[in-house]
């Protein structure tokens, strides 16, 4: 077999992506005529087609299937190897790229990225709020370095990424100052029916904490879901209801917030990820953000 053509593979690569050759050719700024020609000449050295049609789309059959793999691999590869000489050509490392699931408190995240301006390379800190799905998108694309999650990388996921369990937590309740007492006397069953604020539906502790609810027959009354931990704090201290947090932070949401404590359970835990594209060179501040990070989830 002759040496591999690559730029018939990135044609192969953006008809894939795209799903048909009119959208890869706006995508690689040249005509259809000229992808369809290059996709031709690729299978023609192959021996094989790589592409089946379904309706108005173009989808990779199982032989493109096994192309595509390697030919992301490639791509992500040169992608990790330009970033890389830039980072050298003006002295310093690529900058670093943070996806955060948003349902992870912010003061943990401080604490879990604090240090990396502590070690002796320089970049600029990245960081990218989303769900699970969308931080995993960019990961693949290589627009990160590192996610922080509160989930693992989902299982059947064809994403290449390594999980990093980075340690667990109990949760801790809080409700503004003057409504604390009316719960604190026979926690938890004062929350049933109790106004409660609830993590976002994507959210691990949403699921978990639904179903301690069940097992215990408690029954709060869920006033709101928030996606973003910040906010629903904010709403938990003008007293719109009860939240609950790590309680690994439990200390910097009382300096922040207008709250206090009404208990502690274990039996319900929010447990915490980075995930790690696989790549050949890694960024020097992934490292000191997953250890700082199981140093915090370990107290």
């Amino acid at each position: 077999m002759k040496q591999l053509n690559f730029n018939h593979l990135q044609y192969f690569y953006a008809v894939a992506k795209e799903g048909s050759v009119t959208r890869a050719a706006e995508a690689l700024h040249v005509t259809p005529q000229t992808v369809s020609g290059q996709i031709a000449t690729f299978e023609s050295y192959i021996g094989a087609p790589l592409f089946q049609r379904h309706g108005k789309r173009l989808e990779v059959n199982s032989l493109g299937q096994i192309t595509l793999r390697y030919a992301e691999d490639i791509f992500n590869l040169g992608n990790e190897l330009s970033r890389t000489l830039a980072s050298h050509d003006v002295g310093q490392v690529a900058n670093f790229n943070v996806g955060i699931v948003d349902a992870i408190p912010k003061v943990m995240v401080f604490e879990m990225l604090n240090d990396c301006f502590d070690i002796d390379s320089r970049f600029i800190l990245e960081c990218h709020e989303g769900d699970l799905p969308s931080l995993l998108a960019d990961l693949s694309m290589n627009k990160l370095d590192l996610i922080i999650s509160d989930q693992p990388l989902p299982i059947g996921v064809s994403v290449r990424a390594i999980n990093h369990y980075l340690g667990q937590s109990g949760i801790t309740f809080f409700a503004r100052k003057e409504d604390c007492a009316k719960y604190q006397s026979n926690f938890p069953e004062s929350l049933h029916q109790a106004p409660f604020l609830m993590p976002g539906r994507n959210s691990a502790l949403h699921q978990n904490l639904e179903s301690w609810f069940v097992q215990t027959k408690i029954a709060p009354k869920i006033v709101a879901e928030f996606d973003d931990s910040a906010l629903l704090k904010f709403f938990g201290q003008t007293g719109r209801g009860i939240f609950c947090v790590a309680t690994a932070v439990e200390r910097d949401v009382l300096a922040q917030f207008e709250v206090a404590i009404i208990g502690r359970i274990e039996s319900v835990s929010d447990r915490y990820y980075g995930i790690s594209p696989e790549r050949k060179i890694k960024h020097p501040a992934v490292d000191t953000v997953l250890k700082t990070s199981e140093r915090l989830l370990s107290k």
